[in-house]
């Protein structure tokens, strides 16, 4: 994926997979050559890769990133974390979505990566999702449905959830404040950090939400009653043509959380022509972000 961010369009973009796809089911998060709505089986919610680590015997190209050993928190023990050119005084968790792993993400985050800022992108474990006919692959939690109004994971969720506090907890005690650590995701991944943000009662940084929803929205705002985060700002991105998440359920889900946190903490932003994918200027939207809630100290 290209990171250009001069040009003035988003461009849509088109999905490749190489090799199996857990029989034919993949999280679309910018992989070229293969349109996802060709598919025939579509999940409503989805969400590649070049840095110096070694995972599973496969090498992946580039010098800023390395794999997590951290066997206290099962999170960190592989996740990939692109680490700071400076002392680190910040760090953004970022979840990939169904499917996927955290590689091509880091690949994107070094793209636009501060220089005081630790980026963790970890993997999700592998489970079958039943939407997907119970086939095993990447994934926060099982999904089971396609509309608003689906049947959900509520113990995956909560579970999942937890699994990201610990991160953050991890991240605490090593020196970064909890005001200083921002979630972020990509579809089902930016649906759990929305989650697991709006039910942490450590005040944090803000939460960077791509092409994603609210989980077990009807339990809020009630969920998030002993929450630090009535205040905190949210950016929130949707492509306008996306065809797995229809850009309605994101504005549905800004509207939501509205009355969950400050609404003028909320940030909306759609992208004409842009699938279930990202564009570089989503991205250049998401690095202002980042640089304006974890600005250099």
């Amino acid at each position: 994926m290209l990171f250009g961010f001069g040009s003035a369009i988003c461009t849509k973009q088109i999905f490749y997979i190489n090799g199996s796809i857990d029989g034919g089911v993949y999280s679309a998060s910018r992989r070229k050559g293969v349109d996802m709505t060709s598919l025939k089986i579509i999940p409503p919610f989805y969400s590649s890769s070049g840095s110096s680590v070694e995972i599973l015997g496969q090498q992946v190209h580039s010098l800023q990133c390395m794999c997590g050993n951290n066997m206290s928190v099962p999170l960190l023990a592989e996740a990939v974390t692109v680490s700071g050119t400076e002392k680190e005084t910040a760090a953004v968790i970022f979840l990939h979505g169904l499917g996927d792993s955290g590689h091509g993400w880091a690949d994107t985050m070094t793209a636009i990566r501060l220089p005081h800022v630790k980026y963790i992108c970890p993997h999700a474990p592998r489970i079958p999702v039943t939407l997907n006919m119970k086939m095993t692959m990447p994934s926060w939690f099982d999904l089971m449905g396609l509309s608003p109004d689906s049947p959900e994971d509520e113990a995956g969720i909560k579970r999942a959830a937890e699994n990201i506090k610990a991160i953050i907890d991890h991240e605490v005690k090593n020196g970064i404040p909890a005001n200083r650590v921002m979630l972020g995701g990509f579809s089902q991944g930016g649906a759990l950090s929305l989650y697991t943000a709006l039910t942490c009662q450590q005040q944090l940084a803000g939460v960077v939400a791509l092409s994603c929803w609210l989980p077990l929205h009807k339990s809020f705002p009630q969920a998030a009653s002993t929450s630090g985060n009535r205040d905190m700002p949210i950016l929130q991105c949707h492509g306008e043509m996306d065809p797995m998440i229809p850009v309605q359920f994101g504005a549905m889900t800004a509207e939501k959380l509205k009355v969950i946190v400050n609404p003028q903490k909320i940030t909306f932003r759609t992208y004409p022509g842009l699938m279930h994918s990202s564009c570089p200027q989503e991205m250049a939207a998401v690095k202002e972000f980042i640089e304006k809630q974890l600005p250099r100290i």
